[in-house]
């Protein structure tokens, strides 16, 4: 069994900045798929970014240039650094695992507003 921890949010104003962290149990991280989704009130969960076993990234064209993913094998932590945040970024952001099984964190509240 695998669990992730999600930390790092919080409320920002428009165009500030934020660092969310998911840390994994588990001896095989380095192996897993590692993504950040967000789910907003009454829309759908949504991919926002994903990160190979071999560092390769994905976006959502949303937030490109904007935020970035990155991953600590050693720490067993994946991150999302979060750049100009605009008030369409709020949402909760869930950490998701995925290597054969898939897991999910309990998601941590991103709030942008002045």
């Amino acid at each position: 069994q695998v669990q992730l921890v999600e930390s790092g949010g919080g409320l920002v104003q428009p165009g500030g900045s934020l660092r969310l962290s998911c840390a994994a149990s588990g001896s095989i991280f380095s192996s897993y798929v590692m993504a950040w989704y967000r789910q907003a009130p009454g829309k759908q969960r949504e991919l926002v970014a994903l990160i190979t076993s071999t560092g390769t990234t994905k976006y959502v064209d949303s937030v490109k240039g904007r935020f970035t993913i990155s991953r600590d094998n050693a720490k067993n932590t994946v991150y999302l650094q979060m750049n100009s945040l605009k008030p369409e970024d709020t949402a909760v952001y869930y950490c998701n695992g995925k290597y054969y099984f898939e897991y999910w964190g309990q998601g941590t509240q991103v709030t942008v507003s002045s």
